[in-house]
């Protein structure tokens, strides 16, 4: 079959190097699909190189608008820890660069893709790299929603330091780069990026998270965690590591009234870690670990809960935050990388309507006071819920957000063709 620069039907072929995707998901994976199923099949066609994991996934498989090629070893069942564990996926992690492009040349032989897009400046932005090195002209942009500092990880990965050329030019090579947040973008241009960076956040799927749960699963979600009448549920959803700072809101609930209790959702290779803090806090029965729950159930746990807190140390955006907004439970967050981004304090920034309270980052103390100006100023909270509804309407819908997308990034690579 000679090769093609368009699909049968016209669309222009775009190949995503993601080293997870569905049905692992995270906040860029989330990302990837939902912008993809809301782009035009007669436009665009879209293939993803990404790792197996779980030896029960296919290696091909039609995804919503994507055709996603799985590579590498895989065990059954994996958990979030197993992936940065157990030896065979963490070859595969490591092998990822060479065999996703092995893979994107051979598929190269079929098609021409007319763009490439990287999702995050990982083992899968190496690949995009490499394939740009043999095909120059082809636009190749990089998403980034990673936190965490590019100092800091240079500091504390010396593989990295080693690598810094090579990894540097991932960035540099991009055609187009695209943040999450004002602070990722600020990080790209303090190792000296020239080229456009395009800051869109991340969305929400505002029908989904804006409509009641129904009263029959509530009540009986109520039922499964322990939620009583009179309780007010703290809750934090995220994978379970210790940047997050759930041990922060844990070392809080001792200063705060015993009908505070904490639901969190996520499983991740801190968990043990975190149960041992309840414990020594003489509170474990005040932390309620519901393990993993599917991103489409989320809703209804938030439609149980009072108040969102996740006091994180690193945050590149944080899309549960904006789920909160829309599900209409106040906030509580700490000022560090993307969230300052949508998150406006009354006192921090008086200058704005509030949607949120800001907690100092590692201080339990200062979490539980604003859970406690939650609980004893009705009026503010009424206001901060309001503001923040509006601001995930307007700015954060996943519409928005694909369109945005389209012509800010797509549009103008594939013009330049």
């Amino acid at each position: 079959m000679s090769k093609q620069r368009q699909t049968s039907n016209g669309a222009r072929r775009i190949l995503i190097f993601s080293l997870t995707y569905h049905p692992f998901v995270g906040g860029a994976e989330i990302a990837i699909k939902e912008i993809t199923d809301r782009l035009s099949k007669e436009k665009y066609a879209f293939d993803m190189i990404t790792l197996r994991f779980d030896r029960a996934l296919p290696k091909v498989e039609k995804v919503g608008n994507v055709t996603v090629y799985r590579l590498g070893p895989a065990i059954r069942a994996p958990s979030v820890s197993d992936r940065n564990m157990k030896w065979q996926l963490r070859l595969a992690k490591v092998l990822f660069p060479i065999s996703s492009f092995i893979k994107a040349f051979f598929l190269d032989q079929k098609y021409v893709y007319d763009m490439l897009w990287a999702m995050m400046a990982n083992q899968a932005s190496f690949s995009a790299l490499f394939f740009k090195f043999i095909h120059p002209k082809t636009p190749y942009f990089l998403e980034l929603q990673d936190g965490r500092a590019i100092a800091d990880m240079k500091a504390r990965r010396p593989i990295l330091r080693l690598l810094w050329p090579l990894y540097k030019r991932m960035y540099m090579k991009a055609d187009r780069i695209k943040a999450i947040s004002h602070y990722i973008a600020k990080e790209v241009r303090s190792i000296g990026y020239k080229k456009d960076i395009e800051v869109i956040p991340n969305g929400v799927d505002v029908g989904t998270f804006t409509r009641p749960s129904p009263p029959s699963r509530v009540e009986e979600l109520k039922k499964k965690v322990g939620k009583h009448p009179g309780d007010i549920f703290l809750f934090t959803a995220s994978r379970l590591v210790l940047s997050r700072g759930v041990e922060d809101v844990i070392r809080a609930l001792p200063a705060l009234p015993a009908h505070v209790k904490l639901l969190v959702a996520g499983t991740g290779e801190d968990q043990q870690k975190l149960e041992r803090i309840a414990s020594e806090a003489g509170i474990q029965e005040r932390v309620i670990f519901a393990g993993h729950v599917p991103h489409e159930i989320l809703p209804a746990y938030f439609a149980i809960s009072d108040i969102f807190v996740r006091p994180s140390i690193i945050e590149g955006f944080g899309s549960a935050f904006i789920e909160a907004f829309a599900v209409g439970i106040p906030v509580i967050a700490t000022p560090v990388g993307g969230i300052p981004d949508f998150l406006f304090d009354p006192d921090a920034n008086p200058d704005k309507e509030p949607t949120g309270l800001f907690c100092e980052v590692q201080n339990p103390e200062s979490i539980a006071r604003c859970v406690t100006r939650y609980m004893e100023e009705p009026k503010l909270k009424a206001r901060i819920i309001k503001n923040a509804r509006a601001l995930a309407s307007e700015k954060y819908d996943w519409n928005r957000i694909a369109r945005d997308m389209e012509e800010r990034i797509f549009d103008p690579l594939l013009k330049s063709i």
